[in-house]
């Protein structure tokens, strides 16, 4: 019986996922730019990483709210007031990611992965509910990178911070604060944590 329900589990395909907000909540704030890459997939074989620039998606979006925190929107560097005039309409941006997401993960199940992921899931999450009413992730479809490594090094989640890690887990790029730059950087951190023995 077990072994039968093995054989009928989906991979599942990871796909690191960056956002920059004006904001700490959605809502009353807003998500202005998206950035995905496909990290790898993973099915009772194992693990295979991808070339995280061979496939990603990128919006920046017009925003939603009419509140915003300065500080927030100095660290991306995006024009709030040029997003209201050139940024994608939400629904359509969420409209095409979600059909960006179903064509990559075609045969597998798709997993949002962030580094940390409950901020960029809680962004990704309202924005796909709202302006669309369905997420392909579904409700609960996310993996937190910090986690990850809490669990393979044996050490408190709080303690985790990129500088704390080995540093051949790291990736060798730069991180940006541009959405997209980011999801690839985090795209290959993944693919090491995944890859990974542990402590």
């Amino acid at each position: 019986m077990l072994r039968g329900m093995v054989q009928r589990v989906r991979p599942s395909l990871y796909i690191s996922v960056d956002i920059e907000a004006d904001g700490p909540i959605p809502g009353p704030y807003s998500m202005l730019s998206l950035g995905a890459a496909v990290a790898g997939r993973q099915d009772a074989g194992g693990y295979v990483a991808a070339d995280p620039e061979a496939a990603t998606f990128y919006r920046e979006l017009r925003p939603s709210g009419g509140e915003f925190v300065p500080e927030a929107l100095a660290v991306s560097g995006l024009d709030r007031e040029r997003l209201l005039v050139e940024g994608a309409a939400p629904e359509a941006a969420m409209r095409e990611f979600t059909a960006w997401v179903r064509e990559v993960s075609r045969g597998a199940q798709p997993v949002m992965c962030g580094y940390p992921a409950a901020y960029d899931w809680m962004f990704l999450y309202w924005y796909l509910m709202r302006f669309t009413g369905e997420s392909p992730f579904g409700h609960s479809g996310c993996l937190d990178m910090k986690t990850l490594y809490a669990a393979k090094a044996r050490v408190p989640l709080r303690s985790v911070a990129k500088r704390t890690m080995p540093a051949g887990l790291l990736s060798r790029r730069r991180h940006t604060h541009h959405a997209l730059d980011d999801a690839i950087e985090q795209a290959e951190l993944f693919s090491n944590l995944m890859d990974w023995s542990g402590a």
